[in-house]
């Protein structure tokens, strides 16, 4: 059975949190740091092979209430929509800890949002909340010109805002860069090919830079889904064959650095500005740390199994714990160190082990949707994706069956590239547009998996109404922003000042919580 779950400590070692949520304290690693890290993770792959054989994972036999709930990054502008760099000073004014919290660089902060059961109108008042929290987010910060926004990618950045010297001052945060810039040992390389925008030459991507912060210009809204071990695979494949459906659906960022690019840039630009591998590790067919994957999966040690065998270890910090004389006393585990190197491999859909009251649990991370527009928008998308997942799998259709693998990432890429317009493979149907597979089929299926979970007909109308009004405007975040940029242009404003204008209406639009679907072109 599927259910979903949100826990505050899932979040600890979320999308870029191998060590936001856990100290480490070592600033430098030896290579004996690194052997031992390296048997303590297949340790631990052993001890969690060993749990589930003996029962420890009761998922199957007594599953909590289902409940939704979620984490979303934020960039920080000012006035004139410029990045602000202010993310201290901000969390400080907003006083919530517990919500929210620092990201990577000085203008992105994350919130934690508490979760609702996801059964009657549970899901109503989660997004009532996550209002809440956002109005007296902004009344406390307003002192400091400083504004949130939920959005793909801050189309206002420029290579100027993405040097070291703009990472949050954590010694977690500037640990992650060091290591991931000297495994790759030399400057990070981000090419991209743009979509051309409203007719006009193709855009082109070409820079190096010296440090990860390109990463943190990729502001996403993050999912779990706790599954139990016996159905893990039949819910991680179905995830990865939907994940292009989410991107091109949701799709929000189409600029990066004055640059018209993918209408969900973040993808290409996540993967670029993580890779540790230099061009001639590429060249062997090294695997890259922000991954699709490569197979169908039978089970989830088949991911922890990858996740060893083929990435060496950025963050090798090896705990006191003893992983058998843990289990011999009938204690959960932590599996410290198969977390922490599990949260620095950045699959779109990842798999988590984390316990929670003293039972361990399995969860899969959705990590391919964008932040923003509307909090009704982001709600929409977490409906839909966990609404499709449930109904796929109930059904017992299973698209993966029937796909390559290869065909499901490409469709990955055709969705981030091409949002709205993406021609998708699906089975039994072929090449389809991905409107067109969203309401003949997609839509269909989502309301029959919300329906299992108990959702009521109102939320379910309200939430998939969305989906459906983008897949019949084919208007969501991404061709809102590219029209309004070349409209702008057309009538002889620059980039740069496009760009801000664009900003400034999104945001008036975004605050004013009307879905994207309907803001005037």
């Amino acid at each position: 059975m599927l259910w979903l779950g949100w826990l505050q400590a899932a979040l600890e070692f979320g999308d870029r949190s191998a060590f936001v949520g856990t100290e480490v304290t070592a600033r430098a690693f030896t290579p004996a740091d690194r052997r031992a890290f390296r048997e303590k993770v297949r340790r631990c792959s052993g001890a969690l092979e060993r749990m589930v054989s003996e029962g420890a994972f009761t998922d199957d036999v007594a599953p909590p209430p289902p409940l939704l709930g979620m984490e979303i990054e934020f960039n920080l502008v000012q006035s004139n929509m410029q990045p602000a760099m202010s993310n201290l000073e901000v969390l400080a004014a907003i006083d919530d800890e517990a919500v929210f919290q620092t990201e990577l660089a000085q203008f992105n902060v994350e919130m934690n949002v508490e979760p609702a059961p996801l059964t009657g109108d549970g899901v109503a008042e989660l997004e009532r909340n996550l209002r809440a929290s956002l109005d007296v987010a902004t009344a406390r910060m307003t002192r400091h010109n400083a504004q949130l926004v939920m959005i793909g990618m801050l189309p206002t950045l420029k290579f100027e805002h993405l040097g070291r010297d703009t990472i949050t001052a954590n010694p977690r945060f500037e640990l992650l860069n060091d290591q991931i810039v000297a495994a790759r040992g030399e400057d990070i390389e981000l090419d991209l090919d743009g979509v051309a925008l409203d007719g006009r030459d193709k855009e082109y991507l070409r820079a190096d830079v010296n440090s990860v912060v390109p990463e943190a210009a990729c502001t996403s809204l993050q999912l779990h889904l706790r599954v139990a071990p016996e159905s893990f695979a039949a819910h991680w494949n179905t995830a990865q064959c939907l994940a292009s459906v989410q991107v091109a659906t949701a799709a929000n960022a189409p600029f990066f650095a004055g640059t018209a690019l993918w209408h969900e840039s973040r993808i290409p630009i996540f993967e670029q500005a993580t890779d540790t591998r230099p061009l001639e590790l590429k060249n062997q067919g090294v695997r890259p740390r922000v991954w699709f994957g490569e197979r169908w999966i039978e089970s989830v040690f088949d991911l922890f199994e990858e996740n060893s065998r083929y990435f060496t270890a950025l963050l090798p910090e090896v705990a006191d714990a003893d992983l058998l004389d843990d289990l011999d006393g009938g204690r959960v585990p932590d599996l410290h160190e198969l977390r922490m190197h599990n949260g620095t491999i950045y699959r779109w859909n990842r798999p988590v082990y984390d316990c929670a009251d003293g039972s361990p649990h399995l969860r899969i991370e959705n990590r391919v949707l964008p932040a923003g527009p509307t909090v009704l928008d982001t709600m929409a998308n977490a409906a839909f994706y966990y609404g499709m997942v449930r109904g796929l799998v109930d059904a017992e259709q299973c698209p993966w069956a029937a796909m390559s693998f290869d065909a499901a990432e490409e469709n990955l890429h055709l969705g981030a590239r091409f949002g709205m317009n993406a021609q998708l493979y699906w089975p039994d149907v072929g090449k389809v547009r991905v409107d067109e597979l969203v309401l003949r089929r997609l839509l269909a299926v989502a309301d029959e998996g919300l329906t299992s979970y108990g959702l009521d007909a109102q939320a379910r109308d309200r939430y998939l109404g969305v989906i459906e009004g983008r897949c019949r405007t084919r208007q969501n975040g991404a061709t809102w922003q590219r029209d309004q940029v070349a409209k702008r242009e057309a009538a002889g404003q620059s980039r740069d000042q496009a760009l801000a204008g664009m900003l400034g209406d999104y945001v008036t639009h975004m605050r004013s919580g009307e879905a994207v679907h309907t803001w005037p072109v």
